[in-house]
């Protein structure tokens, strides 16, 4: 179906078609038409798949409809990270250019000054971090008495990094006659019981949002702790790897891989929550002008990250949960694209490798890297002694509790 079927405002088609949509992505179709009648939406959907065209085109059109712009904040946006509101406003920015709307990005990890001066201009639309635009509340500078429309992007992120309360606070505040659309990638009960709170019979739509593993070819490579990293170095040497994100477990790790590799000569970025908005925002840039070849992220901060042709993603750590490997390797292989995802895996991770496949019903494939020892032992390396101290610790948390007497 095409954008021109909508029926939209000539000014927003205008826009659409600049920005070079055509045909409606699944979850734009299922979602656009029942939006634009005003109903309250609870869809299941991923970043990627077009979803935020999807709910910010209703949302516009809505407004034009209403004829001269007001400039009162009539839209609320919530999402998870800086990362995610600056996309989405960067979107939105785009679809209002031929009109008077305004927008404005409300995000943590900057000064209050120009977003306090983007609240008090009257905005007609607000992207933000709940906790950024708490601030901003307790300081006066933001009236919902006009809003028309709450939408929650990614909020089982938002949950998952604990701004249930905040959402509630601000839930609170709106109007109770508006619209409310919420988006969540998985519809698990947390989601559900929040979607309660705020929505009002909404409409359920479900789109299959995750790339089918059998698009992505999967490759696991078995290898000791200690040689994860010179496994990764071996594995950037295909010159085929030319935009490869790459999944740590902490921070801590994330900065130390993207070290290893700049002392390789390979171009590489970090992002994640201890980096500066400004850090994270050069970083992902960089990445989606090809100027970084890989991005080492942490899962949060790479939710949100939306880079046409990643042609790799790889598992520097396995994720705790099998879900998070799905969404993590659905990074690939978008738009009917073939990609790759490579996982390292150690003896350690045996366990959650046989939850994933369970997950997708299907044994992955394991290689061998050359020059690679998957056996090899760690003992006789530098940090030998840290190993031994880990390994003991998770011993004694195996051992049962003794009584003080």
């Amino acid at each position: 179906m095409s954008f021109v079927d909508f029926g939209l405002d000539a000014r927003l088609q205008k826009s659409v078609d600049a920005m070079g949509f055509e045909q409606a992505t699944p979850i734009q179709l299922a979602t656009i038409p029942v939006a634009l009648t005003g109903q309250d939406i609870l869809g299941s959907a991923e970043t990627g798949t077009g979803k935020t065209a999807a709910y910010l085109i209703p949302a516009i059109q809505k407004l034009l409809a209403q004829g001269t712009p007001v400039h009162k904040l009539r839209v609320l946006v919530l999402v998870p990270t800086r990362e995610l509101a600056l996309q989405v406003a960067d979107q939105a920015l785009a679809l209002v250019k031929h009109t008077d709307l305004r927008v404005a990005a409300i995000y943590g990890g900057v000064g209050m000054v120009n977003q306090e001066q983007a609240l008090k201009r009257r905005t007609d639309i607000v992207i933000a971090t709940p906790g950024r635009l708490q601030d901003h509340m307790n300081r006066g500078y933001v009236s919902f008495k006009d809003l028309q429309m709450l939408v929650l992007d990614e909020a089982d992120r938002m949950l998952d990094v604990g701004f249930l309360p905040a959402i509630r606070k601000i839930a609170r505040e709106l109007p109770r006659e508006r619209q409310t659309m919420l988006f969540s990638a998985t519809l698990v009960p947390s989601i559900l019981s929040l979607a309660s709170e705020v929505t009002h019979k909404p409409a359920r739509i479900a789109v299959e949002t995750t790339v089918a593993p059998q698009a992505i070819e999967q490759t696991l490579f078995t290898v000791p702790e200690h040689q994860k990293t010179e496994a990764l170095q071996k594995l950037l040497a295909d010159q085929e790897m030319e935009s490869v994100l790459v999944f740590a477990r902490t921070k801590h790790r994330a900065d130390k891989i993207v070290k290893y590799l700049k002392k390789a000569n390979i171009r590489a970025d970090v992002i994640h929550g201890n980096r500066s908005q400004s850090q994270r925002v050069a970083a992902l840039e960089a990445f989606r002008r090809g100027k970084a070849r890989v991005l080492v992220a942490t899962d949060i901060a790479a939710r949100g990250i939306d880079v046409e042709g990643i042609s790799h993603v790889v598992n520097y750590d396995v994720p705790m949960q099998a879900e998070d490997y799905v969404h993590r390797i659905g990074r690939t292989g978008r738009a009917q694209a073939v990609g790759s995802a490579y996982t390292l895996v150690t003896p350690l991770d045996e366990l959650q490798v046989k939850k994933i496949e369970r997950v997708l019903n299907q044994k992955l494939p394991r290689q061998r890297i050359e020059g690679i020892d998957p056996h090899a032992s760690a003992f006789n390396q530098p940090d030998a002694e840290a190993i031994r101290r880990y390994v003991e610790a998770q011993r004694r948390r195996k051992q049962p509790a003794v009584a003080s007497r």
